[in-house]
C-alpha cells in the first residue's frame, strides 16, 4: 500500500468499570463455570492514537502521558527490533505493517495501574486507527480479536476479553462467555441513572505486581478447589447483577458487589490494602451500598455504588479518607475514528 498524500487519522476509546464477573472472561476459566458473564460499563476516561502519514519510510512512536517516543528507519528496522519501549503501538505496528511511514501518536486518561483497562482501551483505539490506514476491512470483532492477542504477546499471559468491549460499543453491558463464542448485550440502564449512582476514586499505582488475574488464573488450572468453588459462585453474582440492572434493582446490585468483592478477596487476600479496606469502610458508613476493586486489584481504582442523593457525600467522605475521587461518567459511545486526507 502506497500514500500518494498526508493523511490523518484519529481514534478515541473509552476505558471500562466493571460491576461483576471479572477473570471469568480469561479462556479457559469460562468454560469450566456454568453461564459465565461478566458485566461492565464504558467510563469516560479516554484513549487516543492519531497517526500522521508522511512521504518517507521513517516511523515514529509517542506516548504523551509516558513521555515517551521510539523511532525506526523503516518498518523492516521495527520488525527488527528486540525490544520495544512502547511494546503496545509497536507489536500493533508489526501485525498491521502499514506500506508508508508516520508518526503515530498515544494517549491515555487512565490513571498508572488504575485497573480501568486503559491499555485494552489504547490497543482498541490503535487498532482501529491502524485498520484504517491499511485499508485492511476488518469489522470491529475481528478488531478485538486481534488486540486480544497481540495484548497477550505484549504482556506474555492470558488476556481476558471482558476489557475490549466497553472501549468498542460503549454504554453498560453484559457480556456472555460461551463455548460458541462472546456474546455482548448493551442493558437497559439509563447511563443518567447509573451516573448519579456510582462513584470512582484511584488509591494508586498496585504496589505489588504479583498480584493479578493470571496468579488466580494458575491456581484454578492447578485445580485448587477453593478458587474453583469461588468462581462457581462469582459466576452466579454476575447473573444475578445483570437481571438485578435489567430490573433497575439498585438494592440488590449493592448487595452482589458485596458479595462479589468478599469471594474475590478469598481468592487472593492481597487484592485488597489497608486503603482500599478503610475507604470501603468509611464509603458505607456514607450512604455507599458496596464497593469493589476495578480489575486485579492490590491498588488501582475502587467503584462505589451509592444511595440516590449520596454521592456527594460518599465522595466527600473518601476524599478525606485518602482517595483521589474521579470526575467519571458512563461514556455511551464506544470507538470513534476520524480521517483526513485521502489516499
Amino acid at each position: 500500500m502506497f500514500v500518494r498524500q498526508p493523511m490523518r487519522i484519529t481514534s478515541k476509546a473509552p476505558c471500562r468499570v466493571d460491576l461483576a464477573g471479572a477473570t471469568l472472561d480469561i479462556w479457559p476459566l469460562y468454560l469450566f463455570h456454568e453461564n459465565p458473564i461478566t458485566v461492565n460499563f464504558a467510563v469516560n476516561r479516554y484513549t487516543s492514537c492519531d497517526i500522521s502519514t508522511h512521504s518517507t519510510p521513517k516511523i515514529v512512536l509517542r506516548s504523551k502521558d509516558l513521555g515517551t517516543e521510539e523511532t525506526f528507519d523503516s518498518l523492516a528496522h521495527l520488525k527488527a527490533a528486540k525490544r520495544y519501549r512502547l511494546p503496545i503501538l509497536a507489536m500493533l505496528t508489526r501485525y498491521f505493517s502499514p506500506g508508508t511511514g508516520f508518526t503515530m501518536e498515544s494517549h491515555s486518561e487512565a490513571p498508572a495501574g488504575a485497573g480501568i483497562s486503559g491499555s485494552s482501551a489504547l490497543m482498541i483505539a490503535t487498532a482501529t486507527a491502524l485498520n484504517k490506514l491499511t485499508n485492511s476491512g476488518h469489522k470491529l470483532e475481528k478488531i478485538r480479536e486481534i488486540a486480544q492477542n497481540v495484548e497477550a504477546q505484549v504482556i506474555r499471559v492470558p488476556t481476558g476479553a471482558q476489557d475490549y468491549y466497553p472501549a468498542m460499543y460503549g454504554g453498560i453491558s453484559s457480556i456472555s462467555l460461551t463455548p460458541a463464542g462472546i456474546v455482548r448485550k448493551a442493558l437497559p440502564v439509563s447511563a443518567n441513572e447509573l451516573n448519579q449512582r456510582f462513584v470512582l476514586v484511584y488509591t494508586g499505582a498496585p504496589r505489588n505486581s504479583g498480584i493479578n488475574n493470571w496468579e488466580v488464573m494458575k491456581g484454578h488450572i492447578d485445580g485448587k478447589r477453593a478458587i474453583h468453588r469461588n468462581f462457581d459462585r462469582i459466576a452466579a453474582i454476575a447473573n444475578s447483577m445483570h437481571d438485578a440492572l435489567n430490573a433497575h434493582d439498585w438494592d440488590s446490585a449493592g448487595s452482589l458487589m458485596r458479595e462479589e468483592w468478599s469471594y474475590r478477596r478469598k481468592n487472593i487476600p492481597g487484592i485488597t490494602t489497608p486503603l482500599i479496606d478503610r475507604l470501603v469502610t468509611v464509603a458505607r458508613r456514607a450512604g455507599s451500598t458496596g464497593a469493589k476493586v476495578c480489575g486485579a486489584g492490590g491498588g488501582g481504582c475502587v467503584v462505589f455504588l451509592v444511595e440516590p442523593g449520596a454521592k456527594a457525600k460518599v465522595t466527600g467522605a473518601l476524599k478525606a479518607a485518602g482517595a483521589n475521587a474521579l470526575d467519571a461518567e458512563v461514556a455511551p459511545l464506544g470507538v470513534r475514528i476520524k480521517v483526513k486526507g485521502a489516499r
